[in-house]
């Protein structure tokens, strides 16, 4: 009986019994140019094609006391634009008088200051792409009943004198506004991560 070492059984030379290099365990594999892993992109502030603006925006006295704080800032949130300022507040009459300046010459603008000056006041301002324009769709018409009932104004309130938020007009208003309830140090600037996952 011969005894040795066994040598392995034969096989034909057959190009399926060939490894391949990129899959052979001594070396790693070979990755496709186009499909490499990369790291996320740096967080940066907003894409440069982004009209990039700020919105003053307020959550009114009956608003703030039937707790809806949360529902109207989640709205905003959701929407995937960013808070930057953010601060409660229980106005004066000339800080009232001042913010509705240009309802002076209403006949309901005293009553729009008093209401303003009657409990706390949130607040915000909102930084984004087009947020002027697209906050006020947010907020739905100035009378709740004509407001779509998927707006802020529409799911929450009823009466014109009691319709829980406001928001800048123009981009101009946001402007005046933004620097009659804030001071420039109470403005955030930062960069969320989740901003690659909403502006291409």
């Amino acid at each position: 009986m011969f005894v040795g070492t066994l040598a392995p059984p034969s096989r034909r030379h057959h190009p399926h019994n060939t490894i391949h290099p990129a899959l052979s365990p001594c070396r790693p594999p070979l990755t496709h140019p186009l499909r490499s892993h990369r790291a996320p992109r740096p967080c940066r502030a907003l894409p440069l094609t982004c009209r990039v603006e700020r919105t003053f925006t307020a959550i009114k006295p009956d608003a703030v006391n039937r707790g809806l704080i949360g529902e109207i800032i989640t709205r905003f949130e959701r929407k995937g634009y960013k808070l930057v300022g953010l601060k409660l507040v229980r106005p004066t009459q000339p800080l009232a008088e001042t913010h509705y300046a240009e309802l002076a010459s209403k006949p309901f603008y005293p009553s729009l200051v008093q209401f303003l000056c009657s409990g706390p006041v949130v607040a915000m301002c909102w930084e984004g792409k087009d947020v002027v324009r697209t906050a006020r769709k947010m907020l739905g018409a100035t009378n709740p009943l004509e407001s779509d009932p998927s707006t802020i104004r529409g799911a929450y309130a009823i009466d014109v004198g009691r319709n829980v938020v406001h928001s800048s007009d123009a981009v101009s208003t946001a402007e005046r506004e933004i620097a009659l309830w804030f001071r420039p140090e109470e403005l955030v600037e930062w960069a969320p991560t989740s901003l690659q996952w909403i502006y291409e």
